[in-house]
This record gives C-alpha cells, structure tokens and sequence, in this order.
C-alpha cells in the first residue's frame, strides 16, 4: 500500500499525491482530507510540566468526535423509525446502525480505563488549570440524552439547578430545541403502536391470565397470594393504572406501545417478530452501555478526586453517581416487561391469519396487504382495553 501521508504535509499542501479527488492541478492527500493541521493543532496543555495533560485532552476530544458520530447515525436511525412504508430492508440498516452505536459505546467504555492510567497525583498537578470547565458542559452528550428520550424531569438538579442553566445562552437555545424534537423513545413508541395483529393478541393474553389465576385457585393457592398475582397483572392490563405510572415516572411508553413489546418478545421464534426482537434488545443494550459509562465515570471521578467539589462546582463524584439509576434509563419498560411474562404453555398461539401477515416489511410498515384483509377485518371487530378492565 502506497502511503500519502507526508510529515510535512499537515495542511495538505504537497501536490505529489496519489488517487485524489481535489482540483485537477490540486489533488487531496491523506493530512489535507482529514484535516490534520488543524485537528493536531487542537491540543493545548496549560501546564507545562503535567506530562498526563495531553492524555486528558486527547481522551475527551476523541469523545467529542465519536459523540459527534452518535447523533449521526441517531439521526438517521430516528429519520428511519419515522418512515411508515419501510422495507425489511431498512430494518437491517436500523440494526446495523444500532449496533454500531453499540460500539462506539464500548470504545467511551474503554477510554475510561486510558484514563485510569493517569494517578491522581499526575491529575492534581493540571487539575486547577480547568477550572470551571467540566465534561457536564459537553453539549454534545446532552444532545444525545434529549435525542435518546431522557426528560428534563428525570434528571438530577446540578447545584440545585436544571440541566440548561450551566450553559450559555446560544447552547441553551440549541438544548431546549433539542428538549420540543421528536426523541427516539417516541419514535419506537409509535412503531411498536403499529404492530400487525395486536388487538387479537391483547385480548388472548388477558384471557391467559384469567386462566392461569383460576388455576391458581384451584390448586388451592390463597386468596392472598391470588388478588397479589391479580392485581400485579392489573397494572398493566388496566390502561387508567398503567397511565398513572407513567404519570408517576415509572413508566415511559403508552399502553399499547406495552402491548407490542410484549408481543415481540413472546412471538420473537416467528419470522416476522425475529427482527423486530433483535432491535429491541439492541436498544436496551444501548441503555445498559450508557448507564454502564456512567458507572464507570462515577467510578473514575471516586478515584481521582475522591469527595471534593467538581471543577465546575457541583458536587463531582456524588452528582455522577446519582445519575447512575433507572430515572436515566430510556427504555426501562423494555427491561421491566419480564414481571409480566406468563409461562410458555399460556402463551396464545398465532393465529394463521397474522402468521401469514408477518413479515418484516409489513410488521415495519404496521399496515397489511390485500392478502391480509382477514386479518384486518378480524382487527377491526376486536375492543381495544379499556378502563373496563380496570377491577376496584
């Protein structure tokens, strides 16, 4: 392989270069591409003698890049969510870029250990050289927290602060914008509303659960343990309940976004579910990694300056560590739906009309073709829960 990188050539000014796409007597070579001149003239250590300075730069610049990266590629992810005649196709873009998202993730998770490399002697010896700059002032992350789904509400208060106040005015102009856009957490919502079939398998689960109490009844269970297994189903089985949680913050996606996650994860053996199941673990995967970092950050921040007061002067390692709970957890009903799992044998079996609509195209889509009007029609002749099913 031919090399055109060459040390003189930081801005890209050597004109002997190979397979270049830049002005006919001009072309592009490696540095000039990239921009190197300027991306290696970015670093700029205020203390001379803190030999660690330059990694502490390095290692939340590069962050900045692949953050950077994350919002791209949740653009796209987000613009395809959106599209409602999407092709099995797209969702294997969708999974595809999901999981690169995934390892950007794990790279943020590794650059932590970099870090720890760094004692923290060698960070006291530059510490106070940034003050009151912190990684909290990285508008980039917090766009990828309002992108993600995380409400203002969630969060935990900064000096006793909401989030926006520690920026400037035009960065808090850009994260209230940020705050009124369609999020991914609203995005997935939507899509898991239109899952094919949906009303005919609601309708089957509650009698499944029905079923299973009255077996417990009569296997002479007790009353008391009976009206706990029954009220626990309640909560989401009645929709006025359910809405009462998320109202309490408990809960993040509406009722019948539940119902289509559980749908998935029960049917996801079936063709047309496999996908669909794959992009939901893969969200929550993306939740775990992001909670995951934070750990990990706490951690670090625990070592390095122990209980002290952050640069930016909040209150450094207990503030971090508050931030590593479900309150920061996108899609925390994803992981709750296992309490409402019913045992295998009570599971309802597919009717043939839905598997016969079950593809991915048209589970993307939430829309059946001509050769699923049974199916339709059987939808259309299905209640949807209602308050009806709400007991006491």
């Amino acid at each position: 392989m031919n090399c055109s990188y060459y040390a003189h050539d930081l801005d890209g000014e050597a004109s002997t270069q190979e397979g270049g796409h830049g002005d006919a007597d001009k072309e592009v070579s490696y540095a000039g591409y990239l921009q190197l001149g300027k991306l290696l003239d970015c670093q700029k250590p205020r203390e001379s003698t803190a030999h660690d300075e330059l990694l502490f730069i390095i290692v939340h610049q590069v962050y900045e890049l692949w953050f950077k990266e994350i919002i791209h590629e949740l653009d796209s992810v987000m613009e395809i969510f959106e599209t409602l005649d999407m092709e099995g196709r797209k969702m294997l873009v969708l999974s595809s870029r999901l999981n690169r998202i995934l390892k950007i993730q794990n790279l943020l998770r590794d650059q932590v250990v970099i870090m720890e490399t760094m004692t923290p002697m060698d960070f006291m010896k530059f510490r106070d050289h940034l003050v009151p700059a912190s990684g909290f002032h990285s508008l980039q992350f917090r766009l990828i927290e309002n992108k993600l789904g995380i409400k203002k509400d969630q969060r935990s208060k900064c000096k006793s602060q909401e989030y926006r106040s520690q920026f400037d005015s035009g960065d808090r102009k850009i994260l209230k914008q940020s705050e009124e856009e369609t999020s991914l957490l609203q995005r997935v919502q939507e899509w898991l509303e239109r899952t094919p079939g949906l009303e005919i398998f609601w309708k089957k689960y509650k009698e499944s659960i029905q079923d299973m109490l009255d077996a417990m009844e009569a296997e002479a269970k007790t009353l008391e343990e009976v009206n706990k297994q029954k009220n626990h189903f309640e909560t989401i089985l009645c929709e006025e309940k359910h809405n009462q949680r998320i109202a309490r913050g408990e809960r993040r996606f509406s009722h019948k976004a539940i119902q289509g996650a559980l749908m998935i994860f029960f049917y996801r053996d079936e063709p047309g579910f496999s996908l669909p199941f794959q992009i939901l673990q893969l969200l929550m995967d993306i939740d775990s990694l992001l909670l995951k970092w934070r750990y990990d950050h706490s951690m670090m921040a625990q070592r390095m300056i122990g209980s002290k007061v952050g640069t930016m002067g909040s209150s450094g390692y207990q503030y971090l560590k508050s931030t590593v709970s479900d309150r920061y957890k996108v899609f925390v009903d994803l992981f709750n739906l296992s309490n409402f799992f019913i045992p295998l044998d009570r599971i309802p079996e597919l009717s043939s009309s839905i598997k016969e609509g079950l593809d991915p195209a048209l589970l993307m889509n939430g829309n059946l073709n001509k050769d699923n009007s049974t199916l339709r029609s059987v939808n259309d002749k299905e209640d949807h829960v209602t308050s009806s099913d709400c007991q006491g």
